[in-house]
């Protein structure tokens, strides 16, 4: 991805926001049904596709799928298009909710992480490896939510994609498994590439990348508020593969097992204030599903 590419995406994202605004929900105090727990994951897979698709072309899902409102980040953002459609085929789904992915949101972000105001403020755009550094933000954090919301899920048939004649190919394949998958396999990537540049030297803050996402990582454990969920790509020997390794090309607990989180814990993060009745950071007035406007309601 050439940076001057990324420059002009950048201008037409500043341009294109913000994002059209999500249509009310019934919140749902009661248990979530398996249909509330598939279509959370909605929103995540909206401002992954967005964030890939401004990054990949310089526009987003109003262009490429309207009804649904660089190489290696074309083939996620076209990836999360069909999350989004297999979701919407299993679930009735709702709007994309508001979307704040300007360079503010970011260089917040990065500011909370280092504890300090970051000079310049961070650019997600400015840069190849600024953009895999916002890249690192993102997917992980749906990935938590695939592993914690499958055991959840009580009907086996919510675990499939209704199979029809012209898409037969999705007979047998299970959903959430299938999302999970594909997820993983991004969030891998992603920590691969930055694992390869881990003393590279962010400029001009002189920071490494492995610096980066260490931090990125403490502030997602914090504001997700239930324990270590989450490592960076160098940890402590103890927290590394059976203890014997610090290199942490993938995040996993102790038994190398994929972390798992719920919903609350995935609000508080993507909003950005650790608390998932308060919205912010991507989701300026809130995610969207009976599960999150629960939340905001109560």
């Amino acid at each position: 991805m050439a940076v001057h590419h990324i420059r002009i995406i950048s201008v037409l994202l500043i341009a294109s926001l913000p994002f059209t605004i999500a249509i009310e929900g019934k919140g749902n105090s009661s248990e979530p049904s398996d249909a509330d727990r598939i279509e959370f994951a909605l929103n995540l897979e909206y401002l992954e596709a967005e964030f890939f698709l401004y990054g990949a072309l310089g526009y987003g899902l109003d262009v490429v799928a309207p009804e649904l409102a660089g190489d290696l980040i074309s083939q996620f953002a076209y990836q999360e298009v069909g999350h989004l459609r297999a979701i919407k085929k299993e679930v009735k789904g709702f709007p994309r909710p508001v979307l704040d992915l300007r360079v503010g949101t970011f260089a917040r972000i990065m500011d909370s992480a280092f504890g300090r105001r970051l000079y310049p403020p961070f650019d997600p755009y400015a840069s190849e490896i600024n953009y895999l550094l916002a890249s690192y933000v993102i997917p992980y954090v749906g990935l938590t939510g695939y592993v914690g919301t499958n055991p959840q899920l009580q009907n086996t048939t919510s675990k499939r994609v209704r199979c029809t004649k012209s898409e037969s190919y999705l007979c047998n394949e299970q959903l959430v498994a299938g999302l999970l998958g594909v997820e993983s396999g991004q969030d891998a990537v992603i920590r691969t590439w930055l694992y390869e540049r881990l003393e590279v030297r962010v400029m001009p803050y002189r920071l490494t990348v492995a610096e980066f996402t260490n931090r990125i990582s403490v502030l997602r454990d914090r504001l997700g508020n239930a324990g270590v969920k989450d490592e960076g790509l160098v940890v402590p020997m103890a927290l590394g593969a059976e203890g014997r390794v610090v290199g942490n090309v993938l995040a996993a607990n102790n038994a190398s097992l994929s972390y798992d989180r719920t919903p609350e814990e995935i609000l508080r993060i993507v909003y950005g204030t650790g608390d998932a009745h308060i919205p912010g950071g991507f989701f300026p007035n809130g995610a969207s599903g009976a599960i999150a406007k629960s939340f905001l309601q109560s």
